[in-house]
């Protein structure tokens, strides 16, 4: 495969690029190849596109749920909600201690 120097890249899309490695833990080189690959039409879909999900969305971290997996996901998130957190702590300091009555 042939190699590309780029030249003249600017601090902002530097810093960008350093960014997106840094937060999918990928090289600098794929973050490159992969912006080069959707910028020239190469590539099926938006690979950054999920850095535009909404907050709390889940479906970037290892691909999407079926609806049963996510009611399943959002029916615990309610019951958290609605839980003390003193209840919270209690069921924690249980856990711990029953782990360590088993060692």
């Amino acid at each position: 495969m042939p190699d590309i120097v780029v030249r003249h890249i600017d601090e902002q899309m530097a810093e960008r690029i350093k960014a997106l490695a840094r937060e999918r833990r990928w090289s600098i080189n794929e973050v490159i190849l992969h912006a080069l690959r959707y910028g020239l039409g190469l590539s099926p879909g938006d690979v950054f596109s999920e850095l535009l999900l909404e907050p709390g969305d889940i479906a970037h971290l290892t691909g999407a749920w079926d609806a049963e997996e996510q009611a399943a996901f959002q029916e615990a998130l309610a019951a958290l909600a609605q839980a003390s957190p003193s209840s919270l702590a209690d069921a924690a300091t249980r856990q711990a201690s029953q782990r360590s009555e088993t060692f």
